[in-house]
């Protein structure tokens, strides 16, 4: 009995290698689609929502219409167009592409180091030489000038996170 196991049990594991048993990928099956990617975000939209903000107060932490910082402020503003940002002005400055001053595009984000150092402000150009932002020291969101003495001195770098 035992001599007839062994014979059946090869002859079975034969049958089952050479019928193609075995799982194997199809040559015809192509990979599941990519998921779309989401429509390019439009700059001029970009620059009608940061303008509708306009007078919002500013609040410490703040990233919503009830108030806003400077980071809170464009993180919310991009989300509106679909472009997600990261939450701080220092990591909003590592996003994206960089973009050399003289190339600065309504869209664009500029940052700056107040301190000289760190970067620590960042606002949303909307127009040659302007940009909004959500400043502490006047209590509202504003457009303001890059010509200013102020902003020039404090400016760091700036970033295009939005094609035209």
């Amino acid at each position: 009995m035992r001599r007839l196991r062994v014979p059946v049990l090869i002859s079975l594991l034969a049958a089952v290698l050479l019928t193609g048993c075995v799982k194997r990928p199809s040559p015809s099956l192509s990979p599941p689609p990519a998921p779309p990617a989401p429509p390019p975000a439009d700059v001029a939209d970009v620059v009608a929502v940061a303008r509708s903000f306009v007078g919002t107060p500013y609040r410490n932490g703040g990233a919503d219409p009830g108030g806003f910082d400077c980071s809170g402020f464009t993180q919310y503003v991009f989300s509106q167009v679909g472009v997600p940002l990261p939450r701080s002005a220092p990591e909003q400055a590592a996003f994206g592409e960089r973009v050399d001053r003289r190339d600065l595009r309504e869209g664009d984000l500029v940052f700056f180091a107040i301190d000289g150092r760190t970067i620590s402000h960042v606002g949303i150009v909307v127009a040659a030489d302007r940009f909004v932002h959500a400043p502490s020291s006047r209590g509202s969101v504003r457009e303001e000038s890059l010509g200013v003495a102020y902003w020039q001195t404090a400016y760091a770098t700036a970033r295009r996170v939005v094609r035209r």
